[in-house]
């Protein structure tokens, strides 16, 4: 089964946070989807992974790209995996599909907005509906994730 992980977000927004998730993932040499509730978020993600930090830059691409297929980490808004991730990120809201065949699947939510939290929550059961492992992280006062419950 798949190891689902909800991450609530209300420290620091997705573009302070995702970075480093994603980074943790190409360390453990792990290919990455990135599906992004809107054209308009994934269109701000790409151009934020370039340039979050000075000294780095994640690299990715987009569904849109010819070379798709090869990235490490690829930004879509679709539900397929075309890049054969074997963890996916879902954020503002993404509908899954299937989360079967992934290794991990982690939900990014805004906890400051009571819709978002709401989505969350629906995605929480029914990941634990079918069978999956079910992980819910919070950011403490330092702003390291602790696992709750």
């Amino acid at each position: 089964m798949t190891e689902v992980l909800f991450y609530h977000l209300e420290r620091r927004p997705l573009e302070g946070v995702l970075p480093a998730l994603l980074e943790k993932c190409l360390e453990r040499g792990w290919r990455v989807v990135v599906q992004c509730g809107s054209a308009e978020r994934l269109e701000a993600l790409d151009a934020h992974l370039w340039s979050y930090r000075d000294d780095s830059f994640l690299p990715h691409g987009t569904a849109m790209e010819a070379e798709a297929a090869h990235q490490p980490i690829l930004l879509t808004t679709a539900r397929d995996n075309p890049n054969a991730a074997t963890v996916r990120f879902l954020v503002d809201r993404a509908e899954p599909d299937s989360l079967s065949g992934y290794a991990r699947a982690v939900f990014l939510f805004d906890g400051r907005d009571d819709e978002a939290v709401a989505v969350a929550r629906a995605h929480w059961k029914a990941a634990a509906a079918a069978g999956h492992e079910v992980t819910y992280w919070r950011q403490d006062e330092s702003g390291r994730w602790v696992r709750q419950g």
